[in-house]
């Protein structure tokens, strides 16, 4: 449905050449939700916009329902444009229009005749949930229920594609769940196929099938959701990840880490666990095979597409040499182990 072929993009100013794309190739299945991650600057925008040439490639291909945009004329570009719907972080409603004539807008600029335009705005807003709404006014509305309007009126032209360039980045997380719910039954009954980019790994969570990471205009990693989940390839993926896990100590234990060990302290680990190991009994390894005390700070496990990965924050107590073998252990058997910190040893009991 979307195929970009070594797609790179440069900006030019003041005599300097800034590559904000580098010979990116994607393929988005039909009927996919396909979410692009990647942190600020690293060209996620950028990419999205390039699927409907509202930036021009400097090279490559790009190619949605079987059209070569890059090779078409500015006039059949606009009519292939119609069939790419786009909705953005801030909504770009018209605030002297209802939702019923926001949604209508780009019905009115095709032409559709008003009995036309009501066949299908009026189903759209049962979808989205707006028909009591369809009367007010933008400043009416919640931001959840703006962003509604903006994706209904994204769908009003019945595209193929829905871009989302940070769609649920202005919303709080209940309002993101609902929207993110609102895209998966969007793509099941209208079959419509979505790329959207997110700086939020629960947002890909939640809702994608596959998922790419965009590293300073590079894509390093593609792959199902589950499957990235479980074999990470990068750092970076790995770090995106364990960001969605709650990881934090509690503040009664936190305002006495110390940066460096002394002679009264013990330390604090943050270990980090994914599939291969993260059902493995790693504490009681810890206890029986290197005799150190563990005290439990904080954890956390969740499943993803029935992967499991996890975060587990805990202190220990024991010999130097012993601390050394279990770190050395955790390593060996896949778990990612870091100190975090050291606590004074009256603050977190072990007998």
């Amino acid at each position: 449905m979307i195929i970009l072929r070594n797609i790179s993009k440069a900006y030019h100013a003041q005599a300097k050449s800034i590559e904000a794309l580098r010979d990116i190739n994607l393929h988005v299945a039909p009927g996919e939700i396909f979410g692009i991650i990647g942190k600020s600057g690293a060209g996620k925008s950028t990419l999205i916009r390039c699927v409907n040439l509202l930036e021009k490639p400097t090279q490559g291909q790009v190619i949605v329902h079987g059209e070569e945009l890059t090779a078409l004329p500015l006039a059949d570009l606009r009519k292939a444009r119609r069939k790419i719907g786009m909705i953005f972080q801030y909504f770009n409603l018209l605030s002297t229009r209802t939702v019923y004539d926001n949604i209508a807008f780009p019905l009115e600029l095709a032409g559709l005749k008003k009995s036309a335009r009501a066949a299908i705005i009026d189903p759209l807003l049962e979808l989205t949930g707006l028909s009591d709404k369809k009367n007010a006014f933008p400043a009416q509305l919640s931001g959840g229920q703006k962003q509604r309007v903006a994706i209904a009126r994204a769908l009003a032209p019945q595209p193929h594609v829905l871009l989302c360039d940070e769609a649920t980045s202005a919303l709080d997380p209940e309002t993101t769940h609902s929207i993110l719910q609102l895209l998966k039954n969007i793509r099941d009954r209208m079959n419509v196929t979505i790329l959207l980019i997110t700086h939020e790994m629960s947002v890909i969570k939640a809702c994608c099938d596959r998922v790419g990471i965009l590293e300073q205009g590079h894509l390093i990693e593609d792959n199902e959701v589950g499957e990235f989940f479980a074999y990470p390839k990068t750092e970076i993926a790995k770090n995106f990840i364990f960001s969605s896990l709650p990881q934090t100590l509690p503040p009664a234990i936190s305002q006495y880490l110390l940066p460096t060990a002394t002679s009264d302290t013990h330390p604090v680990l943050r270990l980090r666990f994914l599939p291969d190991t993260a059902t493995q009994p790693i504490i009681s390894q810890l206890i029986n095979q290197f005799g150190l005390g563990i005290n439990i700070l904080q954890g956390n496990v969740e499943y993803v597409k029935k992967h499991a990965m996890g975060v587990m924050l805990v202190a220990v107590s024991g010999e130097k040499n012993a601390l050394h073998s279990g770190m050395q252990h955790l390593k060996n058997i896949g778990v990612d182990a870091e100190v975090i910190g050291h606590v004074p040893n009256d603050i977190i009991p072990f007998t």
